[in-house]
């Protein structure tokens, strides 16, 4: 008997909001293809007894698991078409732009833009029959940008371009394509994160080290102190859950502890929102480091 759920496909489903946005989306009653590259491939593409889940290894960045999991999902639902793409997986690279190397830069695009483009793409044939629905997952940096998160601020900027271009592109048939931005997020992975910033700083040769080492510590400290503290997953889950149900969804939502705060920073003069961001995380005033790193030893 052909399954009569209506069906989504999540990404980043082992964690934080992408598992959230998978127990949620279950529970309202969707067949779930989870997908995550945690999962493990022996175990990947089985369903289950009551047809709620099926979890997927998918590395959004590999173009063979995309295949692989883009025939399953075509298999599965047939002519009835997949009536939702919610991409959540994502990466945060934190560093100064001055010294990361240039591989963090392409790893975080391939995640956050690059692999939900090369997923996107093969599955909307799949949406255009049910006229379904497509979720990005942007973020309130790509509003205005926080020192030391460059790269998370430009991918994401480039995927709410991509989302808004979608949404217009896609109209005709009927595929309704929206942004949600979320806020600071405490995902649980918060210690992870603490160990990746401190390696980073660990990691930093002399002369780096002398330029950002205690203003990168000092600056993060302050991210992370308010990261800790922002809203659940499981509020972005029903945001997302809402855009992907509701019979009129908005373009963008907003979501999350400080987001509607950090977008009217963002509609302030630049020098203004500068200064408000400087006070907030604890960044140098301009010229106040002039005489560090300049000298020829």
């Amino acid at each position: 008997m052909a399954c009569t759920r209506k069906h989504i496909m999540i990404t980043g489903t082992a964690s934080g909001i992408g598992k959230a946005t998978m127990e949620a989306a279950v529970a309202a009653g969707f067949h779930v293809f989870a997908g995550d590259r945690a999962i493990n491939s022996a175990r990947g593409g089985k369903v289950s007894d009551d047809e709620t889940l099926t979890k997927v290894h998918l590395d959004i960045t590999n173009a063979d698991d995309i295949a692989r999991t883009v025939a399953m999902i075509d298999a599965h639902v047939g002519d009835a078409g997949l009536d939702a793409l919610a991409n959540i997986a994502g990466i945060g690279i934190p560093g100064p732009l001055e010294t990361m190397p240039l591989e963090s830069l392409r790893a975080s695009f391939d995640v956050d833009f690059f692999g939900q483009i090369a997923l996107t793409q093969p599955l909307i044939p799949l949406l255009r029959k049910s006229a379904g629905r497509i979720v990005f997952i942007g973020s309130v940096v790509d509003r205005t940008t926080l020192p030391f998160f460059g790269a998370l601020a430009a991918s994401k900027s480039a995927i709410a371009s991509a989302s808004s271009t979608f949404r217009q592109e896609l109209a005709p048939w009927g595929i309704t394509v929206v942004l949600v931005e979320p806020g600071f997020i405490s995902t649980g992975a918060d210690k992870a994160t603490k160990a990746r910033i401190d390696k980073l700083i660990a990691d930093f040769t002399p002369a780096q080290a002398e330029l950002y080492g205690e203003i990168f510590k000092t600056t993060t400290d302050a991210g992370f102190k308010t990261q800790t503290s922002g809203s659940s997953p499981e509020g972005v889950a029903e945001v997302i859950l809402e855009a992907l149900t509701t019979s009129r969804p908005k373009d963008e939502y907003l979501t999350g502890s400080k987001a509607h705060l950090v977008a009217s920073v963002a509609k302030l003069p630049q020098r203004v929102q500068d200064e408000l961001k400087r006070k907030a995380f604890k960044f140098p005033k301009p010229r106040s480091l002039e005489n560090r790193g300049t000298s020829e030893d």
